[in-house]
C-alpha cells in the first residue's frame, strides 16, 4: 500500500508541475491531476472521480494545491479521505476576491446582475452566475492543512488568509517577499524549505 500525493495546479498551470514536488516527498508517489474545470461547480462534478481514480487502494492520500486549485479542492473534496493538505497561495475566500475585482473594475453587484458578464481591463470576465454560486457555497474545510502565503499577494488579503487559517486550525507560513505566484529562485527555495519543514 503506497502513499500518494496529488498535485492540483492553479490557473494556467499543468499537471506536469507535480514533478517539482516528487523529490520533496520521497516516501510518496506524486501525481499531478489534469483537470478541465473552469468553475467551482464543474470542479464539484469532476474532482471526485479524478480523486477516486488516482487514490485507488492507496494507504494515504495527501494533496498539494496551488491558488485556485486549492479553492477547487476545498469545494469538491472536503468529504474525501485526505490525510493532509499543503496549500500554496490558496484562494480561501472567492467572494472576497470577486468583490475586490469588481472594485478594481468599478463594477457594482447590481451592474453585474443586470449585465450577467462584464469583461475587465485586467483580463478577467466578471460573471454573475459565478458570483452567485460562490456566495451560496462558502468554503468548508476541516483537513489538517499547511498554508504558504506571500505577503505581497495581490489577490488574497493577509488578514483574510490569517482568519481562514485560524478558523480551521491550519499552520500558516508567510514569506515576506513572496507573491501570489511563487516563481523566482528565491521564492521557490523558500517554498521547498517550507515543505521540508512541515511534511
Amino acid at each position: 500500500m503506497e502513499n500518494l500525493l496529488l498535485y492540483i495546479h492553479g490557473k494556467g498551470g499543468c499537471a506536469d508541475e507535480a514533478e517539482h514536488y516528487a523529490p520533496l516527498f520521497p516516501s510518496s508517489r506524486v501525481l499531478g491531476i489534469d483537470y478541465r474545470s473552469g468553475t467551482p461547480w464543474e470542479a464539484v462534478n469532476e474532482f471526485p472521480a479524478l480523486f477516486r481514480e488516482a487514490a485507488g487502494e492507496c494507504q494515504s492520500v495527501a494533496v498539494i494545491a496551488n491558488s485556485i486549485g486549492a479553492y477547487y479542492t476545498m469545494c469538491s473534496l472536503r468529504d474525501f479521505p485526505i490525510s493532509r493538505a499543503f496549500f500554496i497561495s490558496p484562494i480561501v475566500d472567492m467572494q472576497c476576491l470577486i468583490d475586490r475585482m469588481m472594485t478594481w473594475a468599478g463594477v457594482t453587484a447590481q451592474e453585474l446582475e443586470a449585465r450577467r458578464e462584464i469583461p475587465t481591463d485586467f483580463g478577467e470576465t466578471l460573471s454573475w452566475e459565478y458570483y452567485r454560486w460562490v456566495c451560496f457555497h462558502p468554503v468548508r474545510w476541516d483537513k489538517p492543512t499547511h498554508i504558504l502565503y506571500g505577503a505581497a499577494d495581490n489577490l488574497m488579503p493577509h488578514e483574510t488568509v490569517t482568519d481562514f487559517a485560524g478558523r480551521i486550525g491550519a499552520d500558516l507560513c508567510v514569506m515576506e517577499d513572496g507573491e501570489h505566484w511563487f516563481h523566482t529562485e528565491e521564492q521557490m527555495a523558500f517554498l521547498d524549505g517550507w515543505i521540508r519543514r512541515v511534511r
